[in-house]
């Protein structure tokens, strides 16, 4: 969990994704279409990714991508994020972490 907090820390927005998840592109489309620039890590794309896979699934994320935190706080899968979308949840969320400001 150590790992996942210094890659959370200090960024209003953070996706974990795979670069071969449409999953993973819908969720960073959404997040990206508010205005937010997310820090995106691709665990088939950086050296510690299954170290980093494995510690999102203790987290109790299952699937372990794509993964959203946003204010350093852990939102969760697909599921979560479009339910927060459809109850007009997800921008103020945004705004508050500093992801966007209108």
């Amino acid at each position: 969990m150590e790992v996942i907090t210094r890659m959370v820390a200090d960024r209003p927005v953070v996706i974990f994704s795979r670069s071969t998840c449409c999953m993973s592109f819908t969720i960073k489309t959404l997040i990206s279409g508010f205005g937010a620039n997310p820090t995106i890590y691709e665990l088939d794309e950086i050296q510690n990714g299954q170290q980093v896979e494995r510690e999102l699934h203790k987290m109790g994320c299952k699937p372990s991508v794509p993964v959203v935190f946003i204010g350093q706080q852990l939102i969760g899968g697909p599921n979560q994020v479009m339910t927060l979308q459809v109850k007009n949840q997800l921008a103020p969320l945004l705004k508050r972490a500093g992801a966007i400001w209108i």
